[in-house]
């Protein structure tokens, strides 16, 4: 089994890559999806947002007020970590259930673990290689600002609340350039596909 941490910062196009691997025959684990499973409504992550900040953040349903709470964390670097502190360990306890479950269904897989913040959350101790989706930040501004019709203001913030892209750099093994075309990019990704192989055989 080999165990892929794929990161990138936000709208640097990790997605992309993601269903370019999954092609490839490879598992995915999304982090983004189990931290949505993680605060669904009365599971032990929802109650202690609530518990830390209030009724007022619950929607109708009693689902998290995602807006809200991004209002309240993005621009105070305390709260964010409080909030990251929360989920986190949660969204690892899941990856690593579900780590088990492909892994007993298939001794060689690869598994990518789709994790923004990987680094972040120093969860690279997880891993086997760290795969960074890069784009520069110029770009990861324009992107955000078309794709989430952010203001400028507001996608400068999302990102400074990150680490920078050009830091994320020192941790990979492996880095997809994705600030080109999209035949770029897969071209890249058959390059590392075919040293995953090779690294395989190795193994």
């Amino acid at each position: 089994m080999l165990i892929i941490g794929l990161t990138g910062g936000i709208a640097t196009g990790k997605s992309t890559v993601v269903e370019m691997l999954r092609r490839k025959g490879s598992f995915i684990i999304d982090a983004d999806q189990l931290a949505r499973e993680v605060v669904e409504p009365n599971q032990p992550a929802w109650q202690e947002i609530v518990s830390w900040l209030g009724d007022s953040v619950l929607l109708p349903d009693q689902s998290l007020d995602r807006v809200k709470i991004a209002e309240l964390v993005f621009g105070d670097p305390q709260k964010l970590k409080k909030l990251n502190s929360i989920i986190h360990p949660w969204v690892g306890s899941r990856i690593l259930e579900r780590t088990r479950e492909i892994e007993q269904k298939d001794p060689h897989a690869v598994i990518v673990y789709d994790i923004p913040l990987l680094i972040e959350a120093d969860m690279q101790k997880m891993v086997d290689l760290i795969l960074l989706v890069y784009a520069p930040r110029e770009m990861q501004l324009k992107r955000l600002g078309e794709r989430d019709s952010m203001s400028p203001e507001a996608a400068a913030q999302r990102l400074a609340a990150q680490l920078p892209i050009a830091e994320k750099r020192k941790y990979a093994h492996q880095i997809i350039d994705n600030s080109g075309s999209l035949a770029e990019t897969e071209r890249q990704v058959e390059r590392f596909w075919s040293h995953l192989e090779t690294v395989k055989k190795k193994t």
